[in-house]
C-alpha cells in the first residue's frame, strides 16, 4: 500500500471514529419527567416507563421526579429555562390554559404568578374525574350545594386536580368559598385518616377513566375506606354543570355519568366532570426526543396496561385524543403518523391550551 493510501486509510478511519462518537452523544440523553407527589398514579407509570427504557432505547435516560403536583410542574416550567430542553411534565389541558391567569382571582392561591410560556403536548395518558366528586359517611347531603358549611378535605394547593378542581367547582358551580366552609388542602396522603375520623366531613378522591368511559380506575384510598367497614355515600355534581364551569371558567370539562357498582357501595349514578390528562413540554424541547418519547410510551401501553393501575385505560385514543396539529410537538406528530394514530385524533375534541 502506498504512502497516500496509508494516509488517506488513516483519514477516513479517524473521520468514522469521530462520526460515531457525534452519532452517540445525539443519541445519548437525559430528560427529567416531572410527575406528582409520591405513591400517584403519574408517577408509578414514569417509574415504569423509565425501567423498560433501559432494554428499548438504553440511550434515553428518563429520569421520574416527585413533585408537589401539576401546578407545580406549571409553575416551575414556566419559570425554569434550564428545563425547557431537558424535561417532560404530567399535566392536564385545564392547568395549562390558567397559566397565564396566574396572580388573579380565583387562580391565584394555585398559581402565585402568570405563566406565559409555550407548551406541547406529547401524548395523553388519563382522564380524570379527580376532585369533581365527594364522599360523605352522613347520607343526607345529595348535591355540592348540601356541603356548605362543612368541613371538606381536598388535596394540595399544587395539586389541581385533587386541590384546584374542587376549589373552583364549589365556587363557581355553587357559591361555596373559604368564607362559608372549611377547607383542608390535606394531600391524599392524609385525606383518608381524616375522612375517617371525622375530622373532615367530605373528602375528594381520584378515579381515571378514558375516551369511551368503559374502564374506571378508582384512587388507592378507597381501599382504607373499604377496610373501615363504613357505609360510603357519593356526591356528584348538578347535570349541567359542566356546561356552567366551561363558560365560566372557559375550561374544557366533559360530562360523565360514573355508572352504578363502580365505586364501593355506589347505588346511583354519579353525574360528574372529567379533564384530559398529558405529558406535555416546552415548545422548545428537541424534535428527536419527543419522537423517542412518544414512541417508547406506545411500544411499552399495551404492557403497561396489563400490570400498572392508571395506564390500564390505555389506547391509542388515549395516546392521540385531544391533540392537534396546533397544541401537539412535532416531534410527538411524527410518531403518531409513523404508527398510523394520527388520524385517530378527529374523534376528539382538541385541547385548548391558552385562552
Amino acid at each position: 500500500m502506498s504512502y497516500r493510501s496509508k494516509k488517506m486509510t488513516r483519514v477516513i478511519a479517524g473521520l468514522f471514529i469521530l462520526i460515531l462518537g457525534y452519532s452517540s452523544a445525539v443519541l445519548a440523553a437525559d430528560v427529567d419527567a416531572l410527575a406528582c407527589p409520591e405513591g400517584c398514579g403519574s408517577l408509578l407509570g414514569d417509574l415504569y416507563l423509565s425501567k423498560e427504557a433501559k432494554s428499548i432505547d438504553p440511550d434515553l435516560n428518563l429520569n421520574p421526579v416527585a413533585t408537589g403536583g401539576y401546578l407545580y410542574n406549571l409553575v416551575e416550567m414556566g419559570h425554569n429555562p434550564e428545563r425547557w430542553k431537558n424535561t417532560v411534565f404530567g399535566t392536564n389541558d385545564d392547568t395549562l390554559s390558567f397559566g397565564p391567569k396566574g396572580g388573579q382571582h380565583p387562580f391565584a392561591k394555585f398559581i402565585p404568578e402568570p405563566v406565559n410560556e409555550t407548551f406541547r403536548l406529547l401524548y395523553g395518558f388519563y382522564w380524570g374525574v379527580t376532585g369533581h366528586y365527594f364522599i360523605s359517611l352522613d347520607p343526607k347531603p345529595k348535591s355540592f350545594s348540601d356541603l356548605k358549611g362543612k368541613k371538606l378535605g381536598v388535596g394540595l394547593l399544587t395539586q389541581s386536580d385533587w386541590g384546584m378542581n374542587p376549589t373552583l367547582d364549589l365556587e363557581y358551580g355553587y357559591g361555596i368559598t373559604a368564607e362559608n366552609t372549611e377547607l383542608f388542602y390535606l394531600g391524599p396522603a392524609k385525606l383518608g385518616k381524616a375522612f375517617l375520623s371525622g375530622e373532615v366531613d367530605a373528602t375528594v378522591a381520584a378515579l381515571g377513566t378514558g375516551p369511551e368511559f368503559k374502564d374506571w380506575l378508582p384512587s388507592d384510598i378507597f381501599r382504607e375506606l373499604k377496610t373501615s367497614g363504613k357505609t360510603l355515600y357519593y356526591i356528584g355534581q348538578d347535570a349541567r354543570m359542566a356546561d356552567t364551569l366551561n363558560e365560566k371558567l372557559k375550561t374544557s370539562y366533559i360530562p360523565v355519568d360514573i355508572p352504578i357498582g363502580t365505586l364501593p357501595g355506589q347505588t346511583e349514578v354519579i353525574h360528574t366532570l372529567t379533564d384530559r390528562d398529558f405529558k406535555a413540554c416546552h415548545e422548545s424541547f428537541p424534535e428527536e426526543l419527543a419522537y423517542r418519547i412518544v414512541r417508547l410510551a406506545a411500544k411499552i401501553g399495551p404492557k403497561m396496561k396489563l400490570t400498572l393501575g392508571m395506564w390500564q385505560t390505555w389506547s391509542p385514543e388515549m395516546m392521540v385524543a385531544g391533540l392537534s396539529d396546533e397544541n401537539a410537538h412535532p416531534g410527538a406528530i411524527r410518531a403518531f403518523k409513523e404508527l398510523g394514530w394520527w388520524e385517530l385524533r378527529k374523534n376528539f375534541k382538541p385541547a385548548i391550551l391558552s385562552r
